[in-house]
């Protein structure tokens, strides 16, 4: 199966950057996409952003277009979540996740998933 590995996560202030990297064991290329979500403390877990392959769409929820970009980087298979201008309400376990159909947006649409990182967002 294949295995996905988030990294990157921590202690950051508010108005602070981190980078998040999920690496995958294999290429995903036979697959449409992958997803970044998060679960915040005490709540379900949440779209975040997503792209596709085929024509390198990106699609990002609204509370963190503009602060949030979804990369990556097809040698090294892997995918990169830039998050700029942290906010309090960011702090969840972000996860990783490959699509494998239905909606972007779903958690129910995608079948592999890191084990998440932690990040913390202080005021």
């Amino acid at each position: 199966q294949v295995q996905l590995v988030e990294s990157g996560g921590g202690l950051v202030q508010a108005g602070g950057s981190l980078k998040l990297s999920c690496a995958a064991s294999e290429r995903t290329f036979s697959r449409n996409g992958m997803g970044w979500f998060r679960q915040p403390p005490g709540k379900e877990r949440e779209f975040v952003t997503a792209m596709t392959w085929g024509s390198a769409t990106t699609y990002y929820a609204d509370s963190v277009k503009g602060r949030f970009t979804i990369s990556r980087d097809n040698a090294k298979t892997t995918v990169y979540l830039q998050m700029n201008s942290l906010k309090p309400e960011d702090t969840a376990v972000y996860y990783c996740a490959i699509f494998k159909s239905g909606s972007l947006y779903s958690v129910t649409s995608y079948d592999y998933w890191g084990q998440g990182t932690q990040v913390t967002v202080s005021s």
